[in-house]
């Protein structure tokens, strides 16, 4: 038997990259989706891609009534919820002197406030045992130069799910994150790098990886359903890394 048969699921940015395979694999495993993105065209054309079974939903997680409106839509649709994956989210990259407040602002406010309130605005809606998985990055622990923004954005998305794994407990709810490494999608055409920078640090990660090489979208995207099914029952407030190695060496 598939291993989502029949769970519902809400996948934040799941147009393109990780959360739009990840989505193909829920599908594929049996579970019907709602996806958001901010972007209506791109949004219309991965939900027919799809297939029947996702539903596309206009979304944007910095901006609460969004949230709210989300949630309504879950309500309608499935009326409760088994799985959550909080995956919208950026990077951008810039030296200390050249940081503004808009920089950021717009990683915190969609990496760390998005985060947040994704979980809270649909915390009601989750089925006892539901599975919330949020899409950190195997950079929470580690230090660069140019990445102080966005590396502090995931160390508090794995705070958060320490913490809300522990506040959901009572309702069997399990919290996790998926750390990936560097998985070229078009995530990091949008890191502000140069393309000389930008293969710079990605040939500085696969080389400081032991696996010696970039992974794919289809790799977290596996983690993902393995955190999302009856198979990880035991396992919550826990951070499956998937980058080949790189943050632990």
């Amino acid at each position: 038997m598939a291993r989502l048969q029949n769970k519902t699921a809400v996948i934040t940015g799941g147009t393109t990259g990780i959360g739009f395979e990840t989505t193909k694999q829920f599908v594929a495993d049996g579970a019907r989706v709602i996806i958001t993105g901010q972007n209506e065209e791109r949004l219309q054309s991965a939900a027919q891609e799809l297939g029947s079974n996702v539903i596309p939903v206009l979304a944007d997680v910095r901006v609460l009534s969004n949230l709210n409106t989300l949630a309504e839509r879950v309500k309608v649709e499935f009326g409760g919820l088994d799985v959550l994956f909080v995956n919208a989210g950026i990077g951008l990259f810039a030296p200390l002197e050249a940081i503004d407040e808009a920089f950021y602002d717009d990683q915190f406010d969609i990496n760390v406030k998005g985060a947040f309130f994704t979980v809270q605005k649909l915390a009601g809606l989750l089925n006892k045992e539901a599975s919330v998985i949020l899409n950190a990055s195997a950079v929470h622990e580690k230090g660069a130069a140019t990445g102080s923004v966005y590396f502090a954005t995931k160390a508090a998305v794995r705070s958060f799910a320490r913490t809300l794994a522990t506040e959901l407990a009572s309702r069997r709810i399990r919290v996790n994150t998926v750390s990936p490494g560097f998985i070229p999608t078009n995530f990091q055409s949008k890191m502000g790098l140069s393309p000389e920078a930008l293969d710079s640090f990605g040939e500085y990660v696969k080389q400081s990886a032991p696996l010696g090489r970039f992974g794919r979208p289809e790799e977290i995207a596996s983690a993902v359903v393995f955190l999302a099914s009856n198979e990880s029952s035991y396992i919550t407030a826990a951070d499956i890394v998937v980058d080949g190695g790189y943050m632990n060496v």
